[in-house]
């Protein structure tokens, strides 16, 4: 079947001539006898082309163009115009119809119009797909340059994370060669010192104001020796007993050991603990010192009062748990260095509170980060597998 065409005409003769012609040539004719009912007919079956006549009676020509061009785009108007009026043709044409043909005409000249008319809307409907799919194929393009550029940023951030963990761990062996050797070679003159102080003391008479000073030297060598346990502690692992540990009754118990201080501070705990979490795998004393040392940090910045949430959650591999705080936060240029060895804020620290906890987490193929704003607090973020890496 040809192109369909809807013939719009008042008079009867028009209709039945044109029909006949324009079947005769293969097309698909449909009639209407006002501009009314051929605004029906062109809504139902969306003709390629109408043939229009400009003068009828109710709805004329041009109110009907007008009509067609707005509403059907798609449907081109080639209008019949009596002779004499191609002024009106000229009006018709800037209305929006293709062609005009003038009463009575040339049976071939109405085919060769149709044709012509035909043949542009053919390629101007063509030549707006064309746009329409380069738009298409545009935005398509921009939506996978956004893609791209996502999954390059991403990359970036993991390659990031991924480089700082393989320094952590360079710095974590490092570190545990010169513990190894630290501890040996200050150990040896501590005890030198520790031996000739006893000396010393068990010399002196009870009421020898000396003695003070002989008790200093004890606390110092014992807290010079505390330090040194501290370095080995975060560079190299103790001996160990794995069992199976209930998460939550830990961290209560940590919780608990600091009920004084948080009570003092007036600090508020939040506790959010998905039920019927399993136990993991894991040393008892290990993993109370990751949260101990990360609590007696959320404690230490909220001094004047704040929050301390703590939120566990599990997942078929692993525990996740959330530990934040309302306190001062991390500069951020601290951000990429607080689990170092001997890097700390405190007046008081040795440092290795973090690295320890590093170290832990590490032992056990888990990971930790950590977001902070200043002024408005820290949160780390923890993975625990339920059972630990080989």
């Amino acid at each position: 079947m040809g192109n369909k065409i809807l013939v719009v005409d008042d008079e009867k003769v028009i209709l039945d001539l044109t029909s006949i012609i324009l079947t005769a040539k293969g097309y698909d004719v449909r009639t209407a006898e006002n501009g009314q009912e051929g605004l029906e007919r062109i809504a139902k079956e969306q003709p390629d082309l109408v043939l229009l006549d400009y003068m009828m009676p109710g709805m004329d020509g041009m109110t009907a163009l007008r009509e067609i061009r707005v509403r059907f785009p798609d449907v081109y108007v080639i209008m019949f115009t009596g002779k004499g009026s191609e002024e009106i043709a000229v009006d018709l044409m800037k209305a929006g119809a293709s062609d005009y043909i003038l009463k009575p005409f040339n049976n071939q000249d109405l085919l060769d119009r149709i044709d012509n008319v035909l043949r542009i809307r053919r390629i101007e409907i063509h030549n707006r797909e064309l746009r329409e799919e380069r738009e298409r194929l545009l935005r398509e393009i921009e939506e996978w340059n956004q893609e791209l550029e996502a999954r390059v940023e991403q990359k970036s951030v993991e390659l990031e994370q991924a480089h700082a963990e393989i320094v952590q761990t360079e710095k974590l062996a490092a570190l545990g060669h010169l513990a190894g050797g630290m501890a040996h070679e200050i150990r040896n003159p501590l005890n030198s010192i520790n031996l000739f102080t006893q000396i010393l003391k068990s010399s002196c008479p009870p009421e020898d104001g000396n003695l003070l000073y002989i008790d200093k030297i004890f606390q110092e060598v014992d807290r010079i020796d505390d330090i040194l346990i501290k370095l080995l502690h975060a560079s190299k692992r103790p001996r160990f007993h794995l069992e199976s540990l209930d998460v939550t009754d830990l961290i209560d118990q940590v919780l608990a050991s600091f009920s004084e201080q948080l009570k003092s501070q007036n600090i508020e705990i939040d506790k959010d603990y998905s039920p019927e979490l399993q136990p993991i795998m894991a040393d008892p004393a290990e993993i109370e010192q990751v949260f101990s040392n990360l609590f007696s940090n959320s404690i230490y910045e909220m001094s004047e009062g704040g929050r301390l949430a703590v939120k566990l959650t599990q997942d078929d591999e692993d525990v996740h748990v959330v530990v934040s705080d309302s306190g001062g936060g991390i500069p951020a240029e601290n951000l990429n260095t607080i689990f170092d060895p001997f890097f700390t804020t405190k007046e008081k620290g040795t440092g290795f509170g973090l690295s320890v906890v590093l170290r832990i987490i590490k032992a056990y193929g888990g990971k930790i980060s950590v977001d902070s704003t200043p002024g408005e607090g820290t949160t780390f973020n923890i993975r625990l597998p339920r059972t630990p890496a080989d």
